[in-house]
């Protein structure tokens, strides 16, 4: 499963995207917890850690936005992490 990180998450994660070899059916509650849980370094001055953005983000599978943690996801699956956004 390939997450890819925008604005703030991207800074947090100190990358762009990564894969994450899960089986299928795996939901997105426990891919978060798998990617929360690598080690990473420390995220620049003033951005909060990952956890904290990923709490209060938003989340696309496959540029279809879901609301459902614990909806199966499958090995293909694109997930977009999306901290809230600021401006306008």
């Amino acid at each position: 499963m390939l997450v890819r990180y925008f604005a703030a998450a991207r800074a947090a994660a100190g990358v762009d995207e990564e894969v994450h070899a899960l089986p299928e059916g795996t939901s997105l509650h426990a891919l978060l917890e798998v990617a929360l849980a690598v080690e990473r370094p420390l995220p620049p001055e003033g951005t909060p850690p990952l956890a904290r953005i990923v709490a209060r983000s938003s989340f696309l599978r496959n540029e279809v936005a879901v609301r459902d943690h614990s909806m199966e996801l499958g090995s293909e699956d694109v997930i977009d992490v999306l901290p809230p956004f600021a401006g306008g």
